[in-house]
């Protein structure tokens, strides 16, 4: 038997070049390797409930009614943020890619259709909010959890800043004014933006508590991440590459436009008509949101790559959707 201690048969090569990667990787940091490798030998095997923390996520459903269909509105709810930030995460590696100046129109690309399938998950599966609950039990729960609102989704909002450029999501009669706007004009944007009048009382104009509370928040984040991706969001990522990028990205941004400003705010408005009266007025169960103007991506036109659609696609923003889903009529 061998007495080196640099030499031991039993062990596969690879084995050993790997505890000697670990070695100088845990010497360069002025690490014992001997300390983690006991650290590895006495932890458990890692368990499925663990990994995805089961336990908590089963036990973060909590209702406040007894209606039996508030939990799925509940987990509804949870599993749309979810995918909310699986999206801000490849917002995040795209700008990180693009500071480290290696994002390639193959990359973004990469990165843009991961979000799209992100939303058709969404998209496709919202029948659960259209059709799989009681509109009696809904119109009782909803009125117990007033003024939260689904307009309150500070993730939605973060995924409309890392998408196009500021003056693409103020109010619609304001984008040609602030279409060459700089860093330093960031706050003034910021308190244009389309939403903020999409939680505003009716009469008077004055905002809602909804949309207080929202604000309060939020508003010192949002423009911190607004200023962050003032230089690398996704528009402004895309126009820098070569010719404004290959055919199939700009495919992918239309789709991305149509996802998140036609296609996702639309599976709302099919779910709000179903549950709520259609006078305007009557508009509590949303959390004081006037979803008949909020809604509908015509009144708002919300678009974040316009230089890729033609001046008709703009002028019928969303309406094929609206006359095939919500009234049955072909475009």
């Amino acid at each position: 038997m061998s007495t080196d201690p640099n030499t031991d048969h039993n062990f596969d090569p690879a084995i050993l070049d790997k505890l000697k990667q670990l070695q100088e990787k845990y010497a360069a940091m002025g690490q014992d390797l001997s300390s983690y490798l006991d650290g590895l030998l006495y932890a458990d095997y890692r368990t499925y409930w663990d990994l995805i923390h089961l336990d908590t996520l089963l036990s973060l459903q909590r209702p406040q009614t007894p209606f039996h269909d508030e939990v799925v509105f509940i987990v509804y709810h949870q599993i749309t943020e979810l995918y909310f930030k699986l999206t801000l995460h490849e917002f995040e590696l795209m700008s990180q890619q693009a500071r480290e100046g290696v994002l390639t129109d193959g990359v973004l690309l990469e990165r843009v259709r991961r979000v799209n399938r992100y939303f058709e998950a969404l998209t496709t599966s919202f029948d659960i909010m259209v059709d799989g609950m009681n509109p009696k039990e809904f119109m009782k729960f909803r009125m117990s959890l007033l003024p939260a609102s689904g307009f309150q989704s500070v993730q939605y909002r973060k995924i409309e800043v890392c998408s196009t450029t500021l003056d693409r999501i103020v109010h619609h009669n304001l984008r040609d004014q602030y279409e060459d706007y700089g860093l330093e004009d960031v706050p003034e944007l910021m308190s244009h933006l389309y939403w903020r009048e999409g939680a505003v009382e009716l009469q008077s104009g004055a905002k809602t508590l909804t949309l207080k509370q929202f604000e309060a928040k939020y508003d010192d984040e949002l423009e911190r991440l607004a200023r962050t991706m003032h230089a690398c969001n996704v528009r402004v990522l895309a126009r820098n590459l070569p010719g404004g990028g290959s055919a199939e990205l700009v495919a992918a941004l239309r789709w991305l436009d149509i996802n998140v400003n036609v296609n996702w705010p639309l599976a709302h408005y099919k779910s709000a008509v179903r549950y709520l009266h259609k006078d305007p007025v009557d508009i509590a169960a949303t959390g004081g949101t006037n979803w008949q103007k909020y809604l509908p991506p015509r009144f708002q036109k919300r678009i974040f790559f316009p230089e890729h659609w033609s001046a008709q696609e703009l002028e019928e923003w969303g309406k094929g959707w609206v006359l095939k889903e919500v009234f049955g009529q072909d475009s």
